[in-house]
């Protein structure tokens, strides 16, 4: 792994941060993407969180991205705890599985830990995230909006970022309104960037 910078990224860089998760993200869970677009809304939403929007530089580019927004878990109790969730957070085809995409993840757990926030929860593949201390959310109590009792929730992810704020919690998590966006928007928002072709893969979801 070479050299790299980490740090907030520039109101400057917002349509080539765009472009880098457009790239990072085009075909792998869908034919082209979306990330991008909601990246593009996530910005001016009330959730988002300026001081955990970081970029990564190397070899005199932007390769990687991570950006956060405020989310909160539904207590049993009737109370709601604040929490955070992750992502987008990508890095470009040609600088994946080399350590980076680690590298910025757990460079945003560690600042967002500085600033107080108390666990972070999001949908991801623990065969990845576990390397930065994630497990299953469920082993916290916490469930997942939506999804019915029994069915598999292997998806759903969470890490305490401060030792035991999640004691004795049970509740639901749902994931912030701001990442469900318009596809037919996103559709015209993509015609601003060049031409892609969108193919159908194995593995993608949708």
């Amino acid at each position: 792994m070479k050299d790299y910078i980490i740090r907030l990224e520039q109101p400057q860089e917002t349509h080539e941060v765009e472009e880098l998760v457009r790239e990072a993200f085009w075909n792998i869970y869908r034919p082209g993407c979306l990330e991008h677009y909601v990246m593009h809304c996530l910005r001016s939403d009330a959730d988002f969180i300026p001081e955990l929007d970081f970029v990564m530089e190397c070899d005199g580019r932007l390769i990687g991205q991570a950006m956060c927004m405020r989310a909160c878990i539904h207590c049993d109790d009737g109370s709601m705890l604040p929490i955070m969730t992750l992502g987008p957070i990508g890095i470009l085809p040609g600088y994946k599985r080399q350590g980076y995409g680690k590298a910025i993840l757990d460079h945003t757990l560690a600042r967002a830990a500085e600033l107080g926030f108390g666990a972070v929860c999001f949908e991801g593949n623990i065969d990845f995230y576990g390397h930065s201390g994630f497990t299953f959310a469920s082993r916290f109590g916490i469930r997942y909006h939506g999804l019915p009792e029994g069915e598999d929730a292997s998806f759903f992810l969470c890490k305490e970022l401060r030792n035991g704020y999640l004691a004795g919690v049970t509740g639901e998590y749902s994931t912030p309104q701001g990442y469900f966006v318009d596809e037919a928007s996103a559709e015209e928002f993509d015609r601003t960037f060049p031409p892609k072709e969108k193919l159908v893969l194995p593995g993608q979801l949708w």
